[in-house]
């Protein structure tokens, strides 16, 4: 079969060209394979392992197909998006800046009203925006419990400076990643809001 077209498999949707680069996602998919067929007893624990690290290292779509294969023959269950999707998984740029200023606000002092302004507004046309937004929300609101609760204890009120400037901190690398459209989440975040 040539490199350049990867025909339709028998009852599936097409599959993208085999140099495409994947996803965490697609990678994850096929690891949920891979554990269920160990969980099967089709694979044993090395067989299993080296499938893993084969799938969690791949960087094409020709990397994982083998792995499907050995697991369900010539026609894999495993079925990726097609390269119509990788395109549009890529936020635009208004979404990216509207994605920013949620991790950002934290630096105007606007920490918890900025985050859920941006959820509330932008967030309702644009996922990207909503799961930074959100994402951004429950770090300050986090952050907020940790310095009402903390300065009860002698260690907690030191600690409280040393939080508040790593949460500046981490707003500026949550908006640069939001800028560069990667994924970010903040360390020790209790997540109330989905």
């Amino acid at each position: 079969m040539p490199a350049t077209a990867t025909p339709p498999w028998p009852g599936r949707a097409p599959m993208p060209h085999p140099q495409l680069r994947v996803t965490n996602q697609d990678r994850e998919q096929v690891v949920e394979h891979v554990k269920a067929a160990y969980a099967e007893g089709r694979l044993d624990k090395h067989e299993m392992d080296e499938r893993l690290h084969l799938a969690m290292t791949a960087r094409t779509h020709a990397d994982l197909v083998p792995i499907m294969n050995d697991l369900y023959g010539t026609r894999p269950a495993y079925v990726p998006r097609p390269p119509a999707y990788h395109a549009a998984a890529v936020p635009d740029g208004g979404d990216r800046v509207g994605a920013a200023a949620s991790h950002l606000f934290g630096l105007l002092g606007l920490f918890i009203i900025g985050p859920l302004l941006m959820m509330v507004t932008a967030g309702r046309t644009s996922p990207y925006i909503r799961k930074h937004a959100v994402e951004s929300l429950n770090f300050h609101l986090t952050v907020l419990g940790a310095t009402v609760l903390l300065p009860f204890t002698v260690v907690g009120v030191v600690l409280v400076p040393v939080i508040w400037v790593v949460g500046l901190v981490l707003c500026v690398v949550g908006g640069v990643s939001a800028l560069a459209a990667t994924e970010f989440r903040y360390p020790l975040t209790v997540r109330l809001i989905k």
